[in-house]
């Protein structure tokens, strides 16, 4: 399984989100699964990255071009592609992923997670993704879209495309007893009245 990691670059975040990022890489690559994700070297990112290196599993790292010219990128990848741009790297992380998740972080996970649960549903993304929940990091995004659900701006079935895990451990079960995403995701991707 080739599963897709967005990550924050921050060193100043709690240590714990950086714990739960080893220990979730470590869980990947002993599971023998890949990781993919930004290609980074601090925070999260590299952090996700060591677990799985350290696990002996196989790590794909996508980085722009300009953060390999600031030297952001991990030295000990077994993979490192380098990229023209941010979408770019944004459509290689996700297309071959068989799963998603989404680790805490800032704007650039933010966006990485939004563009993910926009195309599940458009129909276009099919694989679950899961947000690690780290010290409660996602309850407000979560309490957020029933907001928008509430609103009517996305329709009751899209509370399905997420799944939040509460620890590094559960990571892996919740992708494994995750249903696919409906083949007819299209047929009610546009809100309808309540």
């Amino acid at each position: 399984m080739r599963i897709c990691v967005y990550a924050a670059s921050s060193a100043h975040c709690d240590p714990a989100f950086h714990d739960d990022a080893r220990e979730l890489g470590r869980l990947i690559g002993e599971a023998g699964h890949t990781l993919v994700y930004g290609g980074g070297s601090t925070g999260s990112m590299g952090a996700v990255a060591n677990g799985a290196l350290e696990a002996g599993g196989d790590v794909i790292g996508i980085l722009p071009k300009f953060m390999d010219d600031l030297e952001w990128g991990h030295p000990g990848l077994s993979e490192l592609q380098l990229v023209e741009d941010m979408r770019e790297r944004k459509h290689r992380l996700l297309t071959g992923s068989d799963a998603v998740v989404a680790l805490p972080g800032g704007s650039g996970t933010l966006e990485e997670l939004f563009e993910a649960i926009t195309l599940k549903r458009l129909g276009i993304y099919f694989s679950p993704i899961v947000l690690l929940n780290t010290h409660g990091y996602w309850d407000g995004l979560v309490s957020f879209m029933d907001q928008v659900i509430d609103q009517r701006f996305m329709n009751p079935e899209h509370r399905a495309m997420w799944q939040t895990a509460a620890a590094p451990g559960d990571v892996l079960d919740v992708i494994a007893k995750t249903p696919a995403w409906r083949e007819d995701a299209r047929d009610y991707a546009a809100a309808r009245p309540g």
